[in-house]
């Protein structure tokens, strides 16, 4: 059952975040602790074991139950010329997703994910957020309460992916109103000099107009947002209460993230960051969430693209960790 019906019940959920299991996590170091390597030599692979340990509560994690969610909308700024290409190519996208044809659909075939495309209302686009709200509250539930539903509970991994024809501005507009300071917009699809200078123009405008919302990070998210946006950070809070692990994606994804963090610090514990992508704003909003990448390959196509190809990351740190003997096991002199 659904477990909020207004942006208000949706804000009581997010005091109600789980923890991750402290015992399952133990046991995990203890594990880690006996394998046969050196202390430490598996770096980083090693936290991320532990880290989906404490998730899924248990001393053993694995990801082979991954699921990939891509979440499509479009938006009313587009009127502004924020954009190097059309609304219609949204549906385009949409399309090619569910024929297979897209990069996201070979990520998700390679490392074994399950795939899910959810168009939200491409036909009706948000409002234009400089000339007023981008969503009514009801808009702005629903999207959320799309994403929340899309969430598999059986998933050992989650990535959120996203495709909407200028959604790095709006992206670049909640983080704006969420951190503060200019120069978070980027050339999302290609856009030239002319066509940044609009995107930043479109950015302030939005931001100025819906000054008295900057304290409210849920009331940022209708004030800006897309409805994609809105239903990644439903799926993201699902994943949490489902004690489902998430890998986050690129600027756009994180800036739905961010939502969430602005509003309960901590909301993000169960989320690492995929890759830091091309998005000139990336690195600095990775860095205001406090979440260091696991790939830098100088990806820009969104999508979930470099969070799928981190699920290969998550998987070798598992096999390592769960597949691995201890010293006792394999009866070798551990280290003194």
């Amino acid at each position: 059952m659904m477990p909020f019906q207004t942006l208000a019940e949706f804000r009581s959920l997010l005091d109600r975040l789980p923890a991750p299991d402290a015992a399952a996590l133990a046991g995990a170091e203890a594990r880690n602790g006996q394998l046969t390597k050196p202390p430490g030599a598996l770096g980083r692979l090693e936290r991320v074991a532990l880290w989906l340990a404490g998730w899924q509560g248990t001393d053993r994690p694995h990801a082979d139950r991954p699921q990939i969610v891509i979440f499509a909308g479009n938006h009313g700024v587009t009127a502004q010329g924020v954009s190097a290409f059309p609304p219609e190519v949204t549906v385009q996208m949409v399309a090619n997703f569910a024929h297979g044809g897209a990069a996201i659909n070979q990520l998700a075939k390679a490392f074994g994910a399950k795939l899910d495309v959810v168009p939200l209302e491409l036909e009706r686009p948000t409002a234009d957020f400089t000339q007023g709200p981008a969503m009514t509250e009801a808009e702005v539930v629903a999207a959320l309460r799309l994403g929340y539903g899309a969430v598999d509970p059986e998933a050992d991994l989650f990535v959120a992916g996203e495709m909407g024809i200028g959604n790095t501005t709006v992206a670049a507009a909640l983080a704006a109103a969420l951190y503060g300071g200019a120069g978070w917009a980027g050339r999302g699809t290609g856009v030239d000099d002319a066509g940044l200078d609009r995107k930043e123009a479109a950015v302030a405008a939005g931001v100025a107009r819906h000054a008295a919302m900057l304290g409210d990070p849920l009331e940022v998210l209708r004030c800006l947002g897309g409805r994609e946006l809105a239903a990644m950070t439903g799926a993201i809070v699902a994943a949490r209460m489902h004690r489902v692990p998430v890998i986050l994606d690129g600027f756009v994804v994180c800036a739905a993230a961010a939502v969430l963090e602005r509003s309960v610090p901590g909301a993000l514990d169960h989320c690492i960051a995929g890759h830091q992508s091309a998005e000139g704003a990336h690195p600095r909003l990775l860095e205001r969430l406090g979440k260091e990448p696991l790939l830098s390959l100088g990806l820009r196509l969104g999508e979930g693209s470099g969070a799928a190809l981190a699920i290969g990351v998550a998987q070798g740190a598992v096999a390592c960790h769960s597949g691995m003997a201890t010293f006792a096991e394999a009866g070798v002199a551990a280290g003194s």
